[in-house]
Formats: C-alpha cells, sequence, structure tokens
C-alpha cells in the first residue's frame, strides 16, 4: 500500500510511497514506516510519555510520514486528528486490507480465565473442524502452529492484532480467538473489530484500577466486548447482568442455561455433568481448580453456539493439555513444583487454596509484585500469602523504575501484619532454587506471578526469562545437592 492510499479516507493528500508497517513505539520505526504519536498512559509513580516527544527520533529512523494530535510543521506528510490511539486502529485496518470483514471473530474477556477460556476455545473449535488462529497472553497460535506471545501485553496494540489476523486470514484459517484485556479496549488497540460471539468470563472490582480509576470505568471498559458482539455468552454471576439482556446471550453457570453439574475435584482434573440447549453428557477437564469449571462452561457454551458439536466439546474438554504457566505441574513428587501465572490478591488466593486441598505437606510460595501497576497488589499478595502459605519467599516480578526495595517492603509489611512467615530474596532465580532446596516430601512449592512470560523486566531491560527452565534446573540442583549429601 502507498501512503497515498493509506491517508485517503482520511483527506489528505500524501506522495504514492510505498508503506512498509506503522507503530506508535519509535524505537520500532524502520524505513518506509509510519510514526503515529500517541499520549502515553499515565502511572500512579511518574509521568506519561508522549509519542509527540519521539518524532524526531522516529524520523532519523526512518520515517516517512508521522500522525499526530497536535499542530506540527515536519518534513513529511503530517496527518492531525483528534484521537491517535484510534486513528492508529483505523490505519492497521486499511493497511491489513480489513481482515476482520472477512475472518469470523470470538472475543474473550474478563478479569480472571481470560487466558485458559481462550486456548480452550480455540481447541473446541479445532477438535470441531474449525481450523482456526489464537491470539492470547500466553501465546499465538494458527491452527496447529504455535508461537511466542507478541510483546509484554495480553492483547498487543492495533498494527500487530490486525497484521495476525490478516495472516490468519491468508492461512485459510475460518475463525480467530481474541483474548482481549480491559486495557486493549480501553486503549482502542482492538477499535473497529466486532465479535460473532463475545465472551465474558468473570469481573473482579478491585483489579487495574491503576488505569480505569474505578470499578464502575473498569466494568464499562470490559462491557464493550459484549456492546460489539454478536452473540454475547455471560457468566451468570456479572454484576449489572440485567443490562446485557436485552442483546443476544447466552449464560453459563449456576443459573444459567449451561451448566456444570456434580462437579468432583481430583488429583487429575475436574469431573462434572455438562448441560446445555444442545444436549448434555459426562465431562471431563484435565486441569486443576474449581474455578476452572467456569473457564470450561464459558469455552463450551461458546464453541456450541459457533457450531462445534456437543460430542467434539466433551472430547475436546477431555484431551485439552493445559495453559502454559497456568496450574502447570513441573513435578509431582516426592514434592510437587507448580506453575501459576496469579498475580493479584485473588488470583493468588484461589491458587493456594486449590493447591492447600491436595498437599499433605507444607505450601511453599515464591511471589513478588510487578512495578508500575496497582500499588495495592502489594497489599494483597502479602496479606494472601501470609494467610494461606506456609513461607513464602518474596521476590521481584518486573519491578520496571520502581525500586525493587520498595516492593519488597510493602509486601513484607502485609506478610508481617497477618503474621506470615516469609524470606525477602531480591533475585528470583534465587528464590526458586531456595524454596525447591527446602522443600521435603509431600510438600508444594507455588512458583506465582510469572507464568508464561518469557521477559523478567529490571529497570529499562526487558531479560530473557523460562519459569519452567529455571524449576528444572533447581530441581536438577537439589537432586545433585541429596546424592552428594553422605
Amino acid at each position: 500500500m502507498t501512503l497515498k492510499e493509506l491517508f485517503a479516507p482520511f483527506g489528505l493528500e500524501a506522495p504514492p510511497f510505498p508503506v512498509r508497517g506503522l507503530t506508535l513505539d519509535s524505537r520500532r520505526v524502520e524505513e518506509g514506516y509510519v510514526f503515529v504519536a500517541v499520549p502515553g498512559v499515565p502511572l500512579p509513580h511518574r509521568k506519561p510519555l508522549d509519542g509527540h516527544d519521539f518524532i524526531e527520533e522516529a524520523l532519523r529512523r526512518g520515517a516517512i510520514a508521522v500522525v499526530g494530535e497536535r499542530p506540527l510543521a515536519l518534513p513529511v506528510p503530517y496527518l492531525r486528528v483528534e484521537d491517535g490511539r484510534k486513528a492508529l486502529a483505523a490505519l492497521s485496518a486499511r493497511f491489513h486490507g480489513h481482515p476482520e470483514r472477512a475472518l469470523p471473530l470470538l472475543g474473550v474477556t474478563g478479569s480472571k480465565g481470560k487466558s485458559t477460556t481462550s486456548a480452550l476455545l480455540h481447541h473446541l473449535l479445532e477438535r470441531g473442524g474449525i481450523p482456526s488462529a489464537l491470539l492470547s497472553t500466553v501465546g499465538l497460535r494458527l491452527g496447529e502452529e504455535e508461537r511466542a506471545p507478541i510483546g509484554h501485553f495480553t492483547t498487543p496494540e492495533a498494527p500487530e492484532v490486525y497484521g495476525f489476523l490478516r495472516e490468519a486470514l491468508d492461512r485459510g484459517l475460518k475463525a480467530a480467538v481474541l483474548e482481549v484485556s480491559s486495557h486493549a479496549l480501553a486503549l482502542k488497540r482492538v477499535e473497529g473489530l466486532s465479535y460473532r460471539v463475545g465472551v465474558f468470563v468473570s469481573f473482579y472490582p478491585d483489579d487495574h484500577l491503576d488505569l480505569h480509576g474505578t470499578p464502575e470505568a473498569y466494568f464499562l471498559a470490559k462491557a464493550l466486548l459484549v456492546e460489539r458482539s454478536g452473540l454475547a455468552v455471560l457468566n451468570a454471576r456479572l454484576p449489572h447482568l440485567e443490562a446485557f439482556k436485552a442483546r443476544p446471550h447466552l449464560l453459563f453457570g449456576e443459573g444459567g442455561e449451561v451448566r456444570g453439574e456434580g462437579l468432583k475435584e481430583t488429583p487429575e482434573g475436574l469431573r462434572f455433568r455438562l448441560e446445555t440447549p444442545w444436549g448434555g453428557g459426562e465431562a471431563f477437564l484435565p486441569l486443576l481448580g474449581a474455578y476452572n469449571l467456569e473457564n470450561a462452561l464459558a469455552a463450551s457454551a461458546a464453541a456450541l453456539a459457533f457450531g462445534v458439536g456437543l460430542g467434539a466439546v466433551l472430547e475436546g474438554l477431555s484431551s485439552f493439555k493445559g495453559v502454559r504457566g497456568r496450574m502447570e505441574v513441573v513435578q509431582r513428587a516426592p514434592f510437587r513444583v507448580v506453575i501459576d501465572f496469579a498475580h493479584t490478591g485473588k488470583s493468588l488466593e484461589e491458587a493456594l487454596k486449590t493447591l492447600r486441598k491436595t498437599t499433605k505437606g507444607r505450601l511453599l510460595l515464591v511471589v513478588g509484585a510487578a512495578g508500575e501497576r496497582d500499588p495495592n497488589r502489594r497489599r494483597d499478595i502479602g496479606r494472601v500469602a501470609a494467610r494461606f502459605a506456609d513461607k513464602t519467599f518474596f521476590t521481584e516480578e518486573d519491578h520496571r523504575t520502581e525500586p525493587l526495595e520498595a516492593i519488597l517492603e510493602a509486601l513484607a509489611r502485609s506478610a508481617r501484619e497477618e503474621g506470615g512467615v516469609f524470606e525477602l530474596v531480591p533475585d528470583r532465580k534465587e528464590a526458586i532454587f531456595r524454596a525447591i532446596r527446602e522443600a521435603r516430601p509431600g510438600d508444594t512449592v507455588l512458583l506465582a506471578g510469572k507464568g508464561h512470560e518469557s521477559t523478567l523486566e529490571r529497570g529499562l531491560l526487558a531479560l530473557p526469562w523460562d519459569e519452567r527452565k529455571v524449576a528444572l534446573e533447581a530441581l536438577g540442583a537439589d537432586q545433585d545437592a541429596l546424592e552428594a549429601d553422605p
């Protein structure tokens, strides 16, 4: 596409230079790119960055045009818009040929359970004979091909979203499942997309208030997905449910049309009877945690509504291999080691309660709290760790530009108030080694907060990270130590 064609709908006459890409990150600009300058996101501990301050850098790197919100005179074509983020989404859709118009989309949002529900829904579509794409926190899938996630966000920026949909369509896939965060909805990363089926898994009002400000604003951001969906698949326990009932909808959970009855938790997974408007049957999901029942019901309801048969859904539930970094069991005996993404007080509490049911010995925890995020998380995580773990190793978790010492002290203060047993171990690898070295037969070690993530953010650096690899290294070192002990 040429710059002339790209800018034509905006009424700006531009030369027919070939456009190679779009970005709002000046560091990613290459020759032939269009740079879109957008105001940054306010954070509690610092002033937001502003893309307009990085226009000179973008030009040095080869930008052939700039889009922004300020009146500027530049040596390249400049498109002034009222809303840079909205313009970025519209330009991305046009640049990639509007793949969303030809590819049916299924969107999944919620405070907790988005990644598991999205991955399970993709699996059910595939088992039902519908070749599908998946864009989620944990990673990408194009049919059966797996790829690493794009960046550090649940939902990447608009150029990456539309580019992914373009590739999925070009490969002949018949649907795409998108995990859609409240950040993505509020910051217009998915602007212009509508969904054949939209799933609202859960809502916890005390999350992401650093961005949204109030629980009401947080809920309204999530609700945008429902408003843009042909059919809404809704948790029957959602607040403000009556506001959605005028739209085509399907409820799951207690009191809904799609239910799980007679739930039995086993060390291997969940057994229940699935009841739906399409019929019922005995179901097995090989995941730990009763809370995964809601994720299974949400994914099953969406798949059935999209046209997957009941038999394929039941088979798909039983063959699901889980999600990397979500209650992922690294070792079962002599002590258990589990990796989970739990990074808020609520999700950590659910993870610890789940593991307590099948832990004969102690429950050891490695956890931190992210920098540049809601400071209330630190208080909640510290309290939950003290109440539900026998011992906690507080450590780093993407402290970014905030002082790690201050984050650890906030965690320690909350744990101390609850009478918890803990150590402060700033280096995450060392914390994991210490916890595994201390574990004995019958114990469970939970490594919480990082899950699937492939980087560890220290200051302005994003260092390579693999939680599973570190855990296996620690387990190997622990075994070597035991064998060497006379």
